[in-house]
C-alpha cells in the first residue's frame, strides 16, 4: 500500500484518481486551498487537507505540502491542476522534501508557454501550425492584414481565456501583447478538435486515452466528451514524451482535418477529461504506483451535470439547440457517480458558491476565479 497525495481536489479528475488509488488498496490524502474542493467529500480519502494558496505565498505553500507529506508519510504527491507548477517550483527552486509525479519546473514551463511548446512540437507526426510570438504593437500589426485566417492567444493562458479566432482587423485593438503579456498568432485550421490524457514515466506511455469534445464552458475546457481512437495521436504522444524524458501526466488538444492531417494545438502538463476512461480494473493506480502500464476500459459520453445545467443549457438555448441537449444530457454517463461513494451534488454546489464568492471579491468571471489561486502565468517562481 502506497500513501499518495492528490492536490488539486478541487477538480472531478482528482475525485477520480482518489477513487481508483483507494479501490487499488492506497490510501489517499487530499488537499487543496479552496475550503469546498469537491474531491473533499469523497469517502475514498483517509484526509483532506487545506493549503494556503500558492500563487502569492510560494514558501508557505511549500513548508505546508512538505509538511503533509512528513505528517502522513506520503509516497508520491501527485498533482491534478496548475499547482503542479508551484509544487516543482518548490522542489526544484526551493528544495523542499516532495516526491513530485511530475517533470522538472524548466521542462513544465516550456509545454506550459503556448510559443515555446509550439518550437519542441515538430517532428513527432502532428507538427503544430505555424505560430508567431507577438510581444509588441509591431508584432501585432505585421500580423493585421491575415487576421482572418489566424488565431490569437496569450501564451499564459487556460481554458481558452481571450482568444480571438479569425477576428477582423479592428477587434485586434483590445489586444496589447507586451513582454510580460506575450501572445501568439497561430495559423487557423479547420477539422475537429480531439483531445488526449496521458500518463508517463521516464519517456514511457503508461496509460493514454483520445476524447473528444462534445460541449464546452465558452470557448474553454469541455463539459461533455466521448471517447475517440486515433493511431497518430498515439505516436505524437510517444515521440514528444520519450524525446523528453517525460514523467507524469500530459495532455494535447488537437486538430483533426478532413483529410485526416493531425495537428498539435497546445499541451497542458496536468490531468484532463481522458482519464475518466479508466475504471477501477483498469491499473491505473498501479500504473502511477508500480510503473506498469494500463487501458482504459469505459465507453461512450460523460459529463459533469452540473455544468452542463451551468454552461450547456444556456448555450442551447441561445443556439435553439435545446431537444438535442436534453437528449444528450440523459444519456451522458456521470462523472461524479460511483458505487460506493456519496452523491457529489452537494459538494459540487458548496465549490460553486465557494468560487462565486471568489469571483464577487475578486470582480471577475467565475472560470477565472476557480483557478486564481493556482494559475501560473509565467511570473518567476523560486526563493
Amino acid at each position: 500500500m502506497k500513501t499518495v497525495l492528490i492536490t488539486g481536489a478541487r477538480a472531478p479528475v482528482a475525485l477520480h484518481w482518489a477513487r481508483l488509488l483507494h479501490m487499488a488498496g492506497n490510501r489517499v490524502i487530499l488537499a487543496d486551498s479552496h475550503r469546498f474542493a469537491m474531491a473533499r467529500a469523497t469517502r475514498f480519502k483517509a484526509a483532506y487537507v487545506r493549503l494556503p494558496e500558492p500563487r502569492n505565498a510560494l514558501q508557505t505553500y511549500a513548508k505546508a505540502v512538505e509538511r503533509v507529506v512528513k505528517d502522513y508519510d506520503c509516497d508520491l504527491v501527485l498533482p491534478t491542476c496548475e499547482e503542479i507548477f508551484f509544487l516543482a517550483a518548490a522542489r526544484d527552486e526551493i528544495g523542499a522534501v516532495i516526491p513530485l509525479v511530475a517533470p522538472p519546473l524548466q521542462l513544465l514551463a516550456r509545454v506550459h508557454d503556448k510559443y515555446s511548446f509550439a518550437m519542441i512540437a515538430a517532428g513527432f507526426g502532428a507538427d503544430p501550425p505555424k505560430t508567431t510570438l507577438l510581444r509588441n504593437s509591431s508584432d501585432l500589426d505585421a500580423c493585421r492584414s491575415a487576421s482572418k485566417d489566424l488565431v490569437f492567444k496569450p501564451v499564459w493562458s487556460r481554458f481558452a481565456e481571450r482568444v480571438l479566432i479569425r477576428p477582423r482587423s479592428a477587434e485586434l485593438d483590445r489586444i496589447l501583447p507586451s513582454r510580460t503579456d506575450p501572445w501568439v498568432a497561430q495559423t487557423f485550421l479547420p477539422g475537429e478538435e480531439l483531445c488526449c490524457w496521458a500518463l508517463a514515466r521516464d519517456g514511457e506511455i503508461q496509460a493514454l486515452q483520445a476524447y473528444r469534445p462534445l460541449y464546452r464552458a465558452g470557448k474553454g475546457a469541455s463539459l461533455a466528451f466521448e471517447p475517440v481512437s486515433n493511431p497518430h495521436i498515439r505516436r505524437f504522444v510517444a515521440g514528444f514524451v520519450g524525446a523528453n524524458g517525460w514523467t507524469g501526466q500530459i495532455s494535447f488538444d488537437f486538430r483533426h482535418d478532413a483529410q485526416g492531417r493531425l495537428s498539435v494545438i497546445e499541451c497542458n502538463p496536468r490531468a484532463t477529461s481522458g482519464l475518466h476512461y479508466f475504471g477501477a480494473a483498469d491499473g491505473l493506480a498501479e500504473a502511477l504506483v508500480a510503473g506498469h502500464s494500463a487501458n482504459a476500459s469505459l465507453t461512450g459520453a460523460m459529463t459533469l451535470p452540473l455544468a452542463m445545467l451551468c454552461y450547456g443549457l444556456p448555450a442551447a438555448i441561445r443556439d435553439r439547440a435545446l431537444r438535442r441537449w436534453f437528449g444528450d444530457f440523459r444519456s451522458m454517463g456521470d462523472i461524479a457517480a460511483w458505487p460506493g461513494d456519496r452523491s457529489m451534488l452537494r459538494a459540487q454546489l458548496q465549490a460553486l458558491a465557494e468560487i462565486v464568492c471568489v469571483a464577487a471579491l475578486r470582480r471577475t468571471g467565475l472560470k477565472a476565479a476557480a483557478t486564481a489561486d493556482i494559475e501560473w502565468n509565467g511570473e518567476p517562481l523560486g526563493r
